[in-house]
């Protein structure tokens, strides 16, 4: 008998899910059951939890490689902190003012998929919820993998059998140039992958695509910009995606590969944090089979 009881977050795809505190999932022996509804389902949302800073690492750790973006800025023997999605300065994630800072932010509130421009992407976001503002400020996912069942066969065979490249400072344009130049928008080269990620254990496939995708294969960079547009207005429609409106000690956690997420504003004046760990793929999640020639 499962420990986990679930309830669809959409008709489409998520639960939302009780029954177990989500902090007791890995040292109780749980996780191989947690990884299968995330295979399934693609994203898991659990509610007000007493989950701190060791059982978010926790957790992320069962999951694969915790991905650490400031590893070449780290100090030998210097600790891994949990980034923050939060307008406080002293956890910014971004030097210099506050106004490039809140740009940053800004950005987050396009769609996307964490890490498409990495050479090692994120399977999973997992993300919890540590000071919330009264209004705005949700999340919200769309299923590719959704996206991808519904779509039209005449849209469908204009982007399954190629390429996409993605960059950082491509998302970052969209909202600033000046964003754009910062180094840490530079740090990784432009990477190159299948338009579609077939999941290795359902073998469904989800459209792989994010703000930060700018070309493909066979288009020109004005076809490629319309047609990534239309891809993404088809994916983000109502009947594929679920806005969540924050409670403190709210977890959640997505499939990258089928899943896209953005931020929604909220008052500026007032302070928002959200921890949020991301966990690489690795082999057994079908990385090698999305990889492309770079060249």
């Amino acid at each position: 008998m499962s420990v986990f009881q679930t309830t669809p977050l959409t008709e489409s795809f998520g639960l939302d899910v009780s029954g177990i505190a989500l902090a007791d999932v890995v040292p109780g022996g749980h996780f191989v059951e947690l990884r299968a509804l995330f295979e399934t389902h693609s994203a898991l949302l659990f509610r007000r939890q007493d989950f701190d800073d060791a059982a978010h690492l926790e957790l992320a750790r069962a999951f694969g490689p915790i991905e650490d973006r400031k590893a070449d800025e780290r100090k030998k023997g210097e600790a891994f902190d949990i980034p923050k999605v939060t307008n406080v300065r002293t956890d910014s994630a971004l030097e210099g003012d506050d106004g490039m800072h809140k740009l940053h932010l800004e950005s987050n509130f396009l769609w996307h998929a964490d890490s498409t421009f990495m050479p090692v992407p994120s399977l999973t976001n997992i993300l919890t919820a540590r000071v919330v503002t009264k209004t705005g400020g949700a999340t919200e996912l769309a299923s590719t993998r959704a996206a991808w069942a519904a779509m039209p066969e005449a849209m469908k065979s204009r982007i399954k059998d190629r390429g996409i490249w993605h960059h950082y400072s491509v998302s970052r344009a969209k909202i600033s140039p000046e964003l754009a130049k910062h180094p840490m928008f530079h740090k990784w080269p432009a990477t190159h992958w299948k338009a579609l990620w077939t999941n290795p254990v359902t073998g469904e496939d989800a459209l792989y695509i994010a703000s930060h995708a700018y070309q493909v294969d066979g288009y020109s960079e004005a076809e490629s910009r319309a047609l990534l547009d239309e891809l993404m207005a088809f994916c983000t429609q109502p009947e594929f995606t679920y806005s969540h409106n924050w409670q403190v000690g709210d977890v959640l956690l997505w499939d990258q590969r089928a899943v896209l997420h953005r931020g929604t504003p909220w008052p500026y004046e007032e302070p928002r944090t959200l921890s949020s760990i991301c966990c690489s793929v690795t082999k057994a999640d079908g990385v090698e089979h999305m990889r492309l020639p770079l060249n």
